[in-house]
């Protein structure tokens, strides 16, 4: 009992010295390859605590030469661009001036509704109130609202289509139907599978956008309180 204690001891001061010398940025943020560092550091941390029958030093050994990977990856991600690129990736411009960059979301893996949410967690509701957004390469989000945006977002908007698809309970919301979503579409000269997201607030206020596109900012004249 008193030898499992002593090996638990000595395993957890060496991984918590290694986590220490990887730095700060370690424990916070991390890039996709410290992600995978960390987890491998930590299974390596749990063989020789569940196998005792395994050398203490072995175990060591493995974590100090994680380590060692993990300074050399660093080494290349500072003095080389090119191999920071392929290492930790790079940022994701996901909304621009034009509006939502399509293509860009899906390289990341990610639609309408997973930008929308990372927008209202920056305090950003209107799509048409932010001038930039951006996925960083460790998967935190960043958003540049414009300067008057608390003014172009005085009222709470719904999703009506996304990703060429109507939402109809929120349809039903507006007391609007179906087919006036669909004039609205055919005046704009849209295609319904190709409007990548349609939202109206309480105003009347509507912003479309049909992929490849640059946005639309439509005054529909009716309030409607959607909440």
């Amino acid at each position: 009992m008193g030898l499992i204690f002593i090996r638990s001891i000595i395993i957890f001061i060496a991984t918590l010295c290694v986590m220490r010398l990887m730095g700060k940025r370690q424990i916070g943020e991390m890039q996709p390859y410290e992600l995978v560092i960390t987890l491998i550091i930590a299974d390596l941390a749990c063989i020789p605590l569940a196998d005792h029958s395994i050398p203490l030093l072995y175990g060591l050994v493995a974590i100090l030469s994680v380590y060692l990977l993990h300074q050399i990856i660093c080494l290349l991600d500072l003095q080389f661009p090119i191999a920071k690129a392929v290492v930790s990736g790079a940022p994701s411009i996901v909304v621009n001036k034009n509006g939502i960059d399509d293509a860009e979301l899906k390289k990341n893996n990610l639609d309408v509704s997973d930008l929308i949410e990372s927008l209202r967690t920056e305090g950003i509701f209107a799509l048409d109130a932010v001038e930039y957004a951006l996925y960083e390469a460790s998967g935190s989000f960043s958003a540049l609202p414009k300067k008057d945006y608390e003014t172009l977002q005085t009222s709470l908007p719904i999703v009506i289509i996304d990703e060429g698809k109507f939402d109809e309970k929120n349809v039903e919301l507006t007391d609007r139907d179906l087919g006036y979503y669909r004039e609205i579409l055919k005046k704009q000269g849209y295609q319904l599978k190709k409007t990548l997201v349609m939202t109206v607030d309480g105003n009347g206020k509507l912003y479309m956008q049909q992929k490849g596109e640059k946005y639309r900012v439509l005054d529909l004249a009716w309030k409607v309180p959607l909440w």
